[in-house]
């Protein structure tokens, strides 16, 4: 599947959760680029709304997973499943990744920092 079309299979808070989680990214590489006390404050708060949005978009997922587990016949572990777990993981994912691109800028805007 294509990411665009997996993308508009996603939900609304899939979506919002992928919107916040690159801000921690992009903050990291200005303050490996330019290091200052202001972006270096800021870093934390957006490293925290990063996690939490990532972690509002898993949770959102395993939601979604679990009421259609409840609304069949039968609960059973199906491929179903197994797809919804894959993709209530992305944001998780993603979250994780930016943020280790993000902490590692850092890292290295504090050695360039006077």
């Amino acid at each position: 599947m294509q990411l665009l079309g997996m993308l508009t299979q996603a939900g609304l808070v899939a979506l919002l959760s992928l919107a916040v989680v690159p801000a921690p990214m992009v903050l990291g590489v200005l303050y490996a680029i330019r290091p200052s006390e202001a972006r270096l404050a800021l870093m934390r708060p957006l490293a925290l709304a990063s996690i939490f949005a990532s972690l509002c978009g898993f949770l959102s997922g395993l939601v979604h997973i679990f009421h259609n587990l409840g609304v069949g016949p039968s609960p059973s572990f199906t491929n179903g499943v197994a797809l919804g777990l894959s993709e209530a993981l992305v944001p998780m994912f993603v979250g994780a990744g930016c943020l280790t691109v993000a902490w590692l800028c850092v890292a290295i805007g504090l050695r360039r920092h006077p």
